[in-house]
This record gives C-alpha cells, structure tokens and sequence, in this order.
C-alpha cells in the first residue's frame, strides 16, 4: 500500500527511456523510406536520360543514312558521348525511304544486388514515304 503523498514514482521510473526508443524507430523507418525513396528515383532518373539520349542517337543516325552514309557508325559515335552503350541498330530502306531502329542501354548509379543494373530504351528515326513535289 502506498504511503500518504506517494504519486507512484516507480511506474514512472519504468518508462524513462520510452521515447528514445520510439524516436529511433522512427528515424530507421524514415532512412528505410528515404533509401527507397532514393533507390527509385535513380531509377526514373536513368530511364529519363536513356529515352532522350536512344532519341538522339536515332536522329543522329538517321541524319548519316539521309547522306548516304552508316548510320550505325554514327550511332555509336553519338551513344559514347552521351554515356550510354548501343546494344542494337538496325537501318532499313534506302537513302529516301528508310528507318533507323536503336536501342540503348544506361546505367543505373545506384542499385541493389537483385535489381537490373541499367535500363534500356528503344528509338525510331528516318524519312517514309517522301514524294518530291518539286
């Protein structure tokens, strides 16, 4: 029984502590969400430069085949300056009627063991079916 006046200072003094315990756990569950956070952004960010960058190197090409020159040697060129690797090229038709197919690949800077280490983007360029109204 406790004594007159006694506010009951040992259930108090069992949960000192309490709210360091809760505030760590929510700082790992807020770097838990950040490192996701951060993990998917990569890859967005990746998959954003690669769509841009199989662009250009399909416009590049597809310039080189409208001079009549190999449009996959200038896509390669193109894809190396602009840090991503060319994994195919394909140019189909002639100097006036022709497409030029190209897939790139970038990789992603931050990753996970299990996750693909790049990502891939696909881009088509050229001139169909011009007539020359001259």
């Amino acid at each position: 029984m406790p004594a007159p006046g006694d506010t009951g200072g040992d259930c108090l003094r069992d949960e000192h502590g309490s709210g360091t315990a809760l505030v760590a756990g929510a700082v790992v569950v807020l770097m838990a969400v950040a490192g996701a956070v951060l993990l998917v952004a990569s890859y967005l960010v990746a998959a954003d430069y690669a769509r841009g960058a199989a662009d250009l190197v399909a416009i590049s090409a597809a310039a080189r085949v409208a001079q009549r020159g190999n449009g996959c040697t200038a896509a390669e060129n193109v894809a190396q300056h602009n840090g991503v690797a060319l994994v195919r090229c394909t140019a189909r038709g002639d100097s006036l009627d022709f497409v030029v197919s190209v897939t790139v690949r970038r990789p992603v800077t931050v990753g996970l063991p299990l996750l693909p280490d790049g990502v891939s983007a696909t881009s088509h360029a050229g001139r169909l079916g011009v007539i020359n109204r001259g």
